[in-house]
């Protein structure tokens, strides 16, 4: 079956299609106008924004963002949507009939079924085309009747243009009033995230951000304006935290602000005219040292290492000549570090002076430790001041400076310890002293020297040594060293010594430092004995005076005795009896002190060797005396006067112990004349003993005068005394004095025997006086000392030789004389005489070895500094 014919197309009539058109046209101008209008607003209002933000506060860059954002979403966002809505979905007629009904309802409904009319298909029987036709010129004409413009929606074009453009102006006015803040606006705008700051007309010249203060201390801030700056204003504020505000004018485009104190961090906010400035402020201690120490290199002669020294005083010590540096340890590592100039200080009374500015300079920092370069320590004393700012910009204390005090290597000092100043002594004797060797930088080498000198002219040389006893080092700064001197072992004649200890230190050309010396005697035996005899007459003096005194204290205590026992318990008696217990007491402690002098004088007497034993014997056995009362007898009085005085005793008791006493006291004081008539009679043997070495003495002397001139008979024979040779001629003098000596001596000699024959009338002595005087000795020696004076020396020699030679005759006359009359017969000798030479052996033994040893002390002392010469 055939279909049905379809109804032909029927397109609106041409003035309808033009003017939609023309209304589609209209709208989409309108809305894109507006969508660019829009779109310029936000861009413009977000720019304006930014630009106004910046001038009340710094925008922060999240701010810049959002708003940045914001005016952009209006075109990226707000226009794409307004073109979709007003453009896209307003293309086709239907959507423009629609948007027409919404301001001409029946218009719009007839203008939507003419496009559906046109758009619809069917067969020729339901739908006419003629009526179509006629339907859609029916809605052309009532179309072409009414203005589509009336229809179309609101439109905002020019008003927001216009918003546009004067956005656009107010924008190119405030870039041409402030270009800079424009420009710096728009960066910051454009570039939220830069690092551009915000611009102000009010610009500070690098203005700090951050600033750490002292602990505790009030600090200043300085704000300087920038050149540039477009505003001054006449002041600004300053607020730490919610503290006060504070203000500040402007002085020479400078605003100068004083906080106060801080102890906890905070922020300073600045109000500049339109600048808003914030300051972070943090509270840290000065910087301070930690630790100070000085290394300290000594001078190379000293070979002393180098120290590291604490400065805890902040005084270092340094010897002159040395190398210092300086170490600080800091609490905080350091910017910067300098010190100097350094000062002198001369030591004046009453204050210091300080002397002209020295050398200064930067110390090298490591972290929190500052070096000073090497100073050098010259002969003064100087301080160096330090300043330094840590690494946050905080100064140290002002003040801060150290002192170094510079030291004299001074010499060394020498003492003998252990000696007297003077000694006597036999050559074989050894004397055991120290030498103390102290310095302040070590000591090189210590030891002893000796020099001698004879009393008496000789052709001998005079000793003359040193002993090295010890060698020391750069670290020893005292040295105590024992010595032994015997004059046998270094082969020392007697003569005079003098003995002086030396040092040296490390001090470059400055030699030997010297004790103070000390003087020994080396005797003779003839010597030695007549200086044993002068001890033993004090000692014979002093025994004789406490035997007077206990006399009296005996009489005293014999007048006690006397009182019955009720009276000797009185108080004043109780005190008499005291008094005499103390008076006992001192004799009994003299009686030990002269005990111990007595049998110190009975060894040296036995050393001499030349002391007969009958002389020793007599001293020992008062000794033994003497050792007697000391220990038990005076003893025994004072205990009993001090038993009468007990208060406890009983009239009878006291009675009976002041009988005791006085009885034991008179045992005592005999004991002690016994004692003094032994010394006596020892004594006497002891001075007619130094008789023959008085006359020893005499004749070595003329025979000394003999040898000192047979060296010089060549040269001296035949001159005149003024065309003699400097040491001859000094020769001569000193022969000449000491020949006037032995003159002296030997008119003494002869005095003494007139006194002694006068005590003991012993025959010897009376002929020995008369053989001197008939021999006209005195006039012999003074032809000697004539002969010396007018350089007779040949014939003063032989006169000199003939008097040595009748000296030494009548000293061996005397002396066996002497034997003859000290004998015992020829008898066998007694007990008591073998025990006592027993004695005296063994005296000699212990003498002998401890001399041995003592010996063998300084022969040790040799070994050990000997130095072999290198073959």
């Amino acid at each position: 079956m055939p279909l049905p014919p379809q109804s032909p197309k029927v397109a609106i009539p041409e003035s309808l299609r033009l003017q939609l058109e023309d209304f589609r046209r209209r709208l989409w101008r309108v809305k894109i106008m507006e969508a660019i209008a829009a779109g310029v607003i936000g861009l413009l209002v977000s720019f304006l924004l930014v630009y106004g933000l910046d001038r009340i506060w710094q925008t922060p860059g999240w701010a810049r963002l959002l708003i940045l954002l914001g005016g952009i979403s209006l075109f990226a966002g707000f226009a794409p949507y307004w073109v979709h809505r007003w453009v896209w979905q307003q293309r086709r007629e239907n959507q423009l009939a629609r948007l027409i009904a919404k301001r001409y309802p029946g218009l719009g409904d007839r203008l939507l079924g003419v496009i559906e009319l046109q758009n619809q298909e069917g067969t020729a029987d339901s739908l006419s085309p003629r009526l179509r036709e006629a339907a859609m010129e029916a809605v052309a004409a009532e179309t072409g009747r009414r203005k589509l413009e009336d229809a179309m929606p609101p439109q905002k074009h020019r008003r927001w243009s216009l918003v546009a453009l004067g956005l656009m102006l107010l924008c190119a006015v405030t870039v041409a009033l402030a270009p800079r803040a424009g420009i710096n606006a728009l960066e910051r705008w454009l570039l939220p995230f830069s690092k551009t700051e915000r611009y102000t007309f009010s610009k500070l010249d690098n203005p700090p951000s951050y600033l750490a203060v002292a602990f505790g201390e009030a600090f200043d801030v300085t704000l300087r304006l920038a050149k540039e700056s477009e505003q001054r204003p006449t002041s600004a504020t300053g607020r730490y935290g919610l503290q006060p505000v504070l203000t500040s004018g402007l002085e020479n485009d400078v605003y100068h602000f004083i906080f106060p104190g801080q102890q906890d961090a905070g922020t300073i906010v600045f109000e500049i005219g339109d600048l808003h400035h914030e300051l972070r402020v943090e509270p840290f201690q000065r910087p301070a040292p930690q630790s100070v120490r000085a290394i300290v290199t000594p001078p190379a002669y000293l070979g002393i290492p180098e120290r590291k020294v604490d400065l805890n005083s902040g005084v270092v010590s340094a010897v002159e000549g040395s190398k210092i540096s300086i170490e600080l340890t800091m609490t905080r590592p350091l910017a910067s570090c300098t010190y100097g100039p350094t000062h002198e200080i001369v030591s004046e009374e009453p204050k210091e002076v300080v002397a002209p500015a020295g050398e200064s300079g930067a110390l090298k920092i490591s972290g929190e430790v500052a070096s000073t370069p090497t100073l050098h320590v010259g002969a003064r004393s100087f301080e160096i001041p330090f300043a330094w700012t840590d690494h946050l910009g905080l100064v140290g204390e002002d003040g801060f400076r150290l002192r170094v005090d510079a030291l004299k290597d001074g010499a060394p000092t020498c003492y003998l310890q252990g000696v007297d100043r003077q000694k006597v002594m036999l050559p074989e004797e050894t004397i055991d002293f120290e030498v103390l060797a102290e310095d302040d930088f070590g000591i090189k080498t210590s030891g002893i020297e000796w020099s001698g000198a004879f009393t008496r002219p000789t052709d001998e040389a005079p000793a003359k040594g040193e002993l090295n006893l010890g060698n020391g080092n750069t670290e020893e700064r005292r040295m105590i060293k024992p010595a032994a001197f015997s004059p046998a072992a270094f082969g020392i004649t007697p003569q005079k010594i003098t003995l002086r200890g030396y040092t040296e230190d490390y001090f470059p050309d400055r030699g030997r430092v010297y004790s103070e010396p000390i003087v020994i005697y080396v005797l003779t035996r003839d010597e030695h004995a007549q200086m044993l005899k002068a001890r033993f007459d004090r000692q014979i003096t002093e025994l004789e005076d406490l035997a007077r005194r206990e006399l009296n204290l005996l009489e005293e205590n014999e007048r006690l005795e006397r009182l019955n026992g009720a009276d000797l318990q009185k108080d004043e008696n109780r005190k008499r009896l005291e008094g005499q217990q103390q008076e006992e007491a001192e004799t009994e402690r003299r009686m030990k002190d002269l005990t111990e002098q007595m049998e110190q004088l009975l060894k040296d007497s036995a050393r001499n060797g030349d002391i007969d034993k009958k002389t020793l014997q007599k001293m020992a056995e008062s000794l033994q005396s003497m050792q007697e009362l000391s220990k038990d007898d005076i003893p025994k009085v004072e205990e009993k006067l001090k038993d009468s005085q007990e208060k406890s005793n009983t009239a009878e008791k006291s009675e009976k112990d002041v009988d005791q006493a006085v009885e034991q006291q008179k045992k005592a004081h005999e004991k002690m004349q016994q004692a003094i008539e032994k010394a006596r009679e020892a004594n006497r043997r002891f001075e007619a003993g130094t008789f023959v070495n008085r006359l020893k003495k005499a004749a070595s002397e003329e025979s000394g005068i003999v040898s000192s001139l047979k060296e010089s008979f060549v040269r001296m024979l035949g001159l005149k005394a003024s065309e003699l040779d400097p040491s001859d001629a000094r020769r001569l003098s000193d022969n000449s004095r000491q020949q006037g000596d032995t003159a002296s001596d030997v008119r003494w000699i002869q005095e003494d025997l007139g006194h002694y024959f006068a005590r003991t009338q012993e025959e010897s002595f009376k002929i020995l006086l008369d053989e001197m005087r008939t021999s006209k000795i005195d006039m012999g020696l003074e032809d000697i000392r004539s002969g010396l004076v007018g350089n007779h020396t040949y014939e003063a020699a032989e006169l000199a030789n003939k008097w040595a030679n009748r000296l030494n005759e009548w000293a061996e006359k005397l002396g066996g004389d002497n034997k003859q009359a000290g004998g015992g017969g020829d008898g066998n000798p007694d007990a008591e005489d073998e025990d006592f030479e027993f004695m005296l052996r063994v005296l000699k033994m212990i003498q002998t070895e401890q001399d041995l040893r003592s010996r063998t002390r300084v022969l040790e002392q040799l070994r050990r500094t000997f130095k072999p010469a290198n073959l």
